[in-house]
């Protein structure tokens, strides 16, 4: 026992000395940093396309025999070397298109004037030639998908990823290209999922079309990102909906009030305050704030009708939620299909890329981020071994 305790206090000593330096290093971090961004981050690109791949190939591999796998990996570069011949076969009949154009256009340029007529045919065959071309271009470049992630908390703070995201791959992307997001989020603060669903229809404005992925939940502010997109999915039991505006906050008054404490708020304005925590809210300022409320859930319901204008709004706008199979009925998705499925099937047509913004955290708070977890293990630790005490002794 006495050894018991020895260990507990050197333990007890130990940690403090570690919790110190820590400390010490985190103040010497923040001065470091003073006067440089917290907010440093950069782009990470991630081939999807290319992880799909290895993981099929390290599948065959083990599947297969060692004799069929060397034969499906000679049948492979086979098909590659195709490709590659096809597509230079096709930049040689390319030029070789581009130079008789040109050729065609400099004898028009010479002929008489009076040969305008004829000129003018020949110029609507060269015209049709280019545009011939370029539906053969359009063909022939599968596109790419960019993918997307957005894990969303009550204050929507992955905006601020969000826009450096679609902010880079809108400065990259083609008009045949297209984007996912993975998206996942109960929803929260009104004015904060706004400028998220802000950030998507640049998207949309830059020509690209947009997707949206709904695996577990996309409700209320959620659902408002969701509805910009050309096309929703959502899995079979994904949370999707809670069309409503809600708020609510605790009140003290009489609490003060039997303990004799006076509370004084001061306005300009008659509606600058309604309802409150400390002082006694009239029956105007219930009718008021419940204004406010209805009106923030009818420019709700008017933005999902602008993107989604088939779904009937006024029957889905009711706060309820539902299940992605009732979700497809009701018209709130257009598809059943999880993020996981429409990625695998992109890959077989176009690259996949995943974009996501990586943040450099300052030194002090990755420390601090790091002890707090060593800590969290320590106590689930301790918690486990004490239930399973409990059931096993």
């Amino acid at each position: 026992m006495e050894f018991l305790i020895e260990y507990g206090v050197f333990l007890a000593k130990a940690i403090t000395i570690v919790v110190a330096i820590i400390v010490v290093i985190g103040a010497l971090a923040n001065l470091g940093n003073k006067n440089k961004k917290s907010t440093e981050g950069h782009i990470e690109i991630t081939n999807m396309s290319e992880d799909l791949e290895e993981v099929k190939d390290g599948m065959l591999e083990e599947l297969l025999s060692e004799d069929d796998y060397k034969a499906l990996q000679k049948e492979k570069k086979k098909e590659e070397k195709a490709k590659e011949k096809e597509e230079k076969q096709r930049l040689k009949e390319l030029k070789k298109q581009q130079k008789q154009n040109k050729g065609s256009n400099d004898i028009e340029k010479a002929d008489d004037v009076s040969n305008d007529d004829s000129s003018a045919e020949e110029k609507d065959s060269v015209d049709s030639g280019d545009e011939q071309n370029k539906e053969q271009d359009k063909e022939q470049d599968k596109g790419r998908l960019f993918v997307l992630n957005f894990d969303g908390d009550v204050e929507a703070s992955a905006v601020e990823n969000l826009r450096e995201e679609i902010t880079a791959v809108i400065s990259a992307a083609d008009n045949c290209d297209s984007v996912l997001i993975r998206l996942e989020s109960p929803g929260g603060m009104v004015h904060a999922y706004g400028l998220a669903a802000s950030q998507l229809t640049r998207i949309k404005a830059a020509g690209l079309k947009l997707v949206i992925a709904v695996d577990q939940v996309a409700a209320s502010g959620g659902y408002m990102m969701a509805c910009v997109a050309d096309e929703i999915i959502a899995a079979p039991f994904a949370v999707v909906g809670s069309i409503g505006v809600v708020a609510e906050l605790p009140n003290f008054h009489r609490l003060l009030k039997h303990n004799k404490v006076d509370y004084e708020q001061h306005t300009a304005g008659e509606y600058k305050r309604t309802l409150t925590m400390f002082s006694e809210n009239s029956d105007t300022a219930r009718t008021k704030f419940k204004q406010e409320l209805e009106e923030t859930h009818e420019l709700f319901k008017q933005f999902i009708r602008d993107n989604r204008p088939a779904l009937d709004i006024d029957k889905v706008a009711t706060g309820e939620h539902w299940y992605g199979i009732q979700a497809l009925e009701l018209g709130l998705i257009d598809d059943i299909k999880t993020s996981d499925d429409f990625i695998v099937d992109a890959a077989k047509s176009s690259d996949v890329y995943e974009i996501i913004y990586e943040v450099k955290k300052p030194l002090a708070q990755r420390l601090s981020f790091s002890l707090q977890s060593a800590i969290e293990r320590a106590f689930l630790s301790v918690w486990q071994k004490s239930l399973e005490s409990r059931l096993f002794k």
